[in-house]
């Protein structure tokens, strides 16, 4: 097969948020199988999952994607490009930005995702900050084997493999990765990549 259409390589997970990104923008119509209630809005394009419900004092702004059995809000802000995955909770307060979510994920209570992946069967403790932004505005790097990796983007949050659970108040540093099963203690500021194995070397 022969084709014109653009295309690029997925090879960091970074990438995936750019294939995110283009996914979602091809939405061009609503598609609710779920529960919205009276008191929630959307402004954008939304496919809601069956079972899924939208509690009062949410607001979904751009193109959202929310599986089948998930429970959005109270006062639950989601925008830009986002896809929650199947049986996720996203709580009171929370706001989620232009991220993945991937399924049996909790981000309950009073915490920032942005620009982020999250692994399934995710736990994030009350008031943890997924930061995107560096203080100087240039481009996040990423260690990737001992070298630090341009990944061509101004807003990068955090990488949260399967099973990860954050204390309360947890705040991770813009372009972190966190690997599968690890931990994180109440107040904790993880400000390099927690990853099994890994060096462990801090990221610019």
């Amino acid at each position: 097969m022969i084709t014109q259409a653009d295309c690029f390589r997925i090879r960091y997970p970074w990438d995936l948020l750019k294939l995110n990104e283009e996914v979602l923008s091809l939405i061009d119509t609503s598609e609710i199988a779920g529960v919205i209630s009276p008191l929630a809005q959307v402004d954008g394009r939304l496919h809601l999952g069956k079972g899924s419900v939208l509690l009062p004092g949410v607001f979904i702004e751009g193109n959202v994607i929310i599986g089948e059995n998930c429970r959005i809000g109270p006062n639950a802000y989601i925008r830009g490009n986002t896809s929650i995955g199947d049986h996720c909770k996203v709580g009171n307060a929370v706001e989620i930005k232009n991220s993945i979510i991937y399924p049996h994920t909790n981000i309950k209570h009073l915490s920032y995702v942005g620009d982020s992946v999250i692994g399934s069967h995710v736990h994030l403790g009350a008031g943890t900050i997924l930061a995107n932004y560096r203080h100087d505005g240039t481009n996040h790097r990423s260690l990737v084997s001992g070298q630090l990796v341009d990944t061509e983007r101004i807003k990068f949050g955090a990488v949260v493999g399967d099973g990860v659970r954050t204390g309360v108040n947890t705040c991770v540093y813009p372009g972190r990765k966190i690997g599968p099963g690890r931990m994180t203690a109440p107040n904790a500021v993880v400000d390099k990549d927690l990853m099994i194995g890994g060096d462990g070397g801090y990221q610019i």
